[in-house]
């Protein structure tokens, strides 16, 4: 949009790769446009927080928000720990914009650190959440269907107002209090959850009842009040944001003595999600010596790298626990799943090196590369022409031509 940006991070090591013009994430599209708009000389690198800080306009504070170790509330030391080195650095009015997750008042007590640290400085902190999905952020942040800012400083707002201005000849800007726009972010979060976690329900009781999912979905799709996205029955959520914001907010509405049971009941039943998804796996070999179950997709979703909170993740180690030997094979998050699993599964380098000899195929992330599998190729290297379908990606009548069993989720048999 023309701005100059300046990225800062504390680990060295991710900076020295990034000023090698080498992104520490898979996004589609994403390397061109890096390496760019890094020629053009608007966008470099530093771990100097002055280097910064010190000539900007606007300040992003974007670091995690994990949860804490063995709790539900969210860990805010990093968002403290840039606050506190960002008010040592500045100069000119500043707006001060977190776009991390964070809690009902953090942007209250984020002010009052840094009027503390310097309080001789003329600043705003707003609130800025980002609604980007992982793997389409690009697109999301060029398209976005709404910019949120929460603040109540009209100052503050004209400044949000030039950032975005390229954007807003297409899109809105809603602007509220600081406190509607944090509570905003995991709302939304947690209602999407709530959704998925319903599919995946209704999907359960389709097999159980001889319907299908699909033709469910599509006539509830097609009620404008419901929507079709979010509809896609499968493992259950994961990712970076999903798991800890739908815990953070039931944590939030404790302290606040306010009812979350449909947010709770949600995070219950994905916790349970991944051992249902590895049974159905399992009873397919159930007979089976020591089988081999070939594994295709690691990711959370398809279009990312990311493995954090992956379902599939939590499946793999599920199958661990049996006498069972698991080869793994995805398309752009080998590197991130060894990290979590280590060698205690087998690596393919491409879905038919994965398959080969397996008993069992089980796919568990929906890449577009393992809808167009060649299954009449495939059946002559499987040991048994089984497929637990965990994404609903695979073509039917195709698969059931080359004589596979197929299991689906939320479909009849």
């Amino acid at each position: 949009m023309g701005h100059t940006v300046i990225c800062v991070d504390k680990d060295e090591s991710k900076i020295r790769e990034l000023q090698a013009s080498r992104p520490t994430l898979y996004e589609d599209g994403l390397n061109d446009l890096f390496i760019k708009k890094c020629h053009e000389g608007k966008l470099s690198f530093t771990s100097c927080m002055k280097e910064g800080v010190s000539q900007a306009d606007v300040v992003i504070i974007a670091v995690g928000t994990p949860s804490k170790y063995q709790s539900e509330a969210p860990d805010l030391q990093f968002l403290y720990q840039a606050a506190d080195e960002i008010a040592a650095y500045l100069r000119d009015y500043t707006v001060i914009a977190i776009k991390s997750t964070v809690p009902v008042g953090t942007g209250d007590k984020i002010e009052q650190r840094i009027s503390q640290i310097a309080p001789q400085c003329d600043f705003d902190v707003v609130s800025l959440p980002e609604f980007l999905r992982e793997g389409f952020a690009l697109h999301d942040f060029l398209h976005p269907d709404r910019i949120v800012v929460g603040t109540e400083s009209e100052r503050a707002r004209n400044v949000i107002r030039r950032m975005y201005a390229p954007l807003l000849k297409e899109t809105r800007i809603l602007e509220v209090t600081r406190r509607s726009s944090e509570v905003i972010k995991y709302a939304a979060n947690a209602f999407l959850a709530v959704k998925i976690h319903y599919i995946n329900e209704i999907a359960d009781f389709c097999e159980k009842v001889g319907a299908e999912i699909s033709e469910v979905t599509m006539g509830m799709g097609s009620d404008p009040r419901i929507g079709s996205r979010f509809l896609c029955p499968g493992p259950g959520y994961g990712g970076s944001c999903f798991p800890k914001d739908t815990k953070a907010l039931v944590y939030m509405a404790e302290k606040a003595n306010a009812d979350m049971t449909l947010v709770r009941a949600t995070i219950d039943g994905n916790e349970r999600r991944s051992t249902m998804v590895a049974k159905k796996i399992l009873k397919e070999i159930k007979d089976v010596p020591r089988p081999k179950i070939a594994i295709l997709g690691l990711a959370f979703k398809g279009g990312t790298d990311d493995c954090r909170e992956s379902p599939a993740i939590k499946i793999v180690l599920q199958l661990l626990n049996e006498d069972v030997i698991v080869k793994v094979y995805d398309p752009k998050a080998m590197l991130n799943a060894r990290k979590l699993l280590g060698e205690r599964v087998e690596y393919a380098k491409d879905a038919y090196e994965a398959i080969t000899d397996a008993d069992v195929t089980a796919i568990l992330t929906d890449w577009s590369e393992f809808t167009n599998i060649d299954w009449g190729k495939a059946a002559h290297l499987v040991h048994r022409k089984i497929v637990v379908d965990c994404r609903n990606i695979v073509h039917i009548q195709d698969i059931k031509q080359k004589r596979y069993k197929l299991r689906r989720i939320g479909g009849k048999d």
